[in-house]
C-alpha cells in the first residue's frame, strides 16, 4: 500500500465545506449547480486520493465522476433553463449567511470534539478521519439546512445532493482500507432519484408555471 497524502485530503475536504456554502446561499440555480460541480469533483479527488491505501476506491471515484460530476449537473442544468432565479426562500440572504457560518462552525466544532466516538483515535489515520468526519457532519448538515429552509424545489433536490456528498465522505473517513466500502458507495448513489425528483419537478413547473414548494397545495387528485 501506498502513502496517503494528509495535506491534499484536508484540503479537499476543507473546500467541501465553502463549496456546499455556495450551493446552498446562491440564489442563482445554475451558480448554485456549478458549486455543487465543483464539490463532486472534489469527493472525486478524495476518494483517488484514498486510493492509494484502497484500489477499490477507484472503481467509486470513476462512477462518482460520472454520476456526481457529469449525469447529476447535467440534469440540474437542463432543470433550471428559463428558471435560472431561486424562488425567494423561507430566510433572507442575510440571515441565512449567518445561520449558515454559525451552523458550520458549531457543527464542525461539536463532530471534531467527539470524533472518538466514531472511530479508534489511536490509528495513524485518525487525525484525517476526525478532520473528514466533521466536513462529512457539516456538509450533511448544510444538505438538511438547504431542504428546510428553500422553497424552490430544485435547491431542494441540491440540498439532498449535499447531504449524499455528507453522508459518502463519512464513508470513506470511516473505513478507508475496505473493499466494501466501495461497493456501498456506489449503491448508494442517487443519480436515479435525482433523475426521477427532476423529472416530476419539470412536470410540474409546465402545468403551475413555479418549482415553489409551497404552492404545491394546489395539487389534487
Amino acid at each position: 500500500m501506498g502513502e496517503l497524502n494528509p495535506s491534499l485530503i484536508h484540503t479537499l475536504s476543507l473546500f467541501m465545506i465553502l463549496t456546499s456554502f455556495a450551493a446552498v446561499e446562491a440564489r442563482n440555480l445554475r451558480h448554485a449547480t456549478l458549486a455543487y460541480l465543483v464539490q463532486a469533483l472534489l469527493i472525486c479527488g478524495l476518494l483517488a486520493a484514498y486510493s492509494v491505501r484502497n484500489e477499490a476506491l477507484l472503481w467509486w471515484a470513476a462512477t462518482a465522476l460520472v454520476t456526481k460530476a457529469i449525469l447529476v449537473p447535467v440534469f440540474l442544468w437542463k432543470a433550471t433553463a428559463g428558471t435560472e432565479q431561486e424562488t425567494k426562500p423561507l430566510i433572507g440572504f442575510g440571515w441565512s449567511v449567518v445561520l449558515v457560518i454559525v451552523l458550520v462552525a458549531l457543527m464542525y466544532r461539536l463532530t471534531h470534539m467527539h470524533a472518538g466516538l466514531f472511530i479508534n483515535i489511536e490509528t495513524k489515520l485518525a487525525e484525517l478521519a476526525e478532520t473528514n468526519l466533521a466536513v462529512a457532519f457539516t456538509v450533511f448538515t448544510l444538505g438538511i439546512y438547504c431542504i428546510f429552509t428553500r422553497r424552490d424545489a430544485i435547491k431542494t433536490v441540491i440540498g439532498l445532493c449535499l447531504l449524499e456528498n455528507g453522508v459518502h465522505l463519512s464513508l470513506v473517513s470511516l473505513a478507508p482500507t475496505i473493499k466494501e466500502t466501495a461497493l456501498a458507495g456506489i449503491a448508494t448513489e442517487v443519480v436515479v432519484t435525482v433523475y426521477l425528483l427532476l423529472y416530476i419537478i419539470g412536470g410540474i413547473r409546465e402545468r403551475f408555471a413555479t418549482t415553489d414548494t409551497f404552492k404545491l397545495s394546489e395539487l389534487h387528485w
